[in-house]
């Protein structure tokens, strides 16, 4: 069984800093695009970025300039730079991943969400 771990939430003050971090637990064949959401309370997941496997990215359009997916292939993991962070960024994030086990077709697989908290 395949899970995706995330890392790298918790609280930090506007303006500051932080790096997500995710990455299948188990024996998988292949990895395709990859990318990170979120929910804030009372409000539908939204996309964050999403990151092909060749490492073509894709933001919403008010994380443009203030967030960066990155991905590294040899360690199969995707991450999140979040800078600047505002209150309205308080979410929980989770990760998203087409991952391909051995034997098996490409799947859909989502992470259990990391909390961001952001203090004003």
């Amino acid at each position: 069984q395949v899970q995706l771990v995330e890392s790298g939430g918790g609280l930090v003050q506007a303006g500051g800093s932080l790096r997500l971090s995710c990455a299948p637990s188990g024996s998988i064949s292949s990895l395709g695009a990859m990318g990170w959401y979120r929910q804030a309370p009372g409000k539908q997941r939204e996309l964050v970025a999403t990151i092909t496997s060749g490492g073509r990215t894709n933001y919403a359009d008010s994380m443009k300039g203030r967030f960066t997916i990155s991905r590294d292939n040899a360690k199969n993991t995707v991450y999140l730079s979040m800078n600047s962070l505002k209150a309205e960024d308080t979410a929980v994030y989770y990760c998203n991943a087409a991952v391909r086990r051995i034997g098996d077709f490409m799947r859909d697989y989502w992470g259990q969400g990391t909390q961001v908290t952001v203090s004003s």
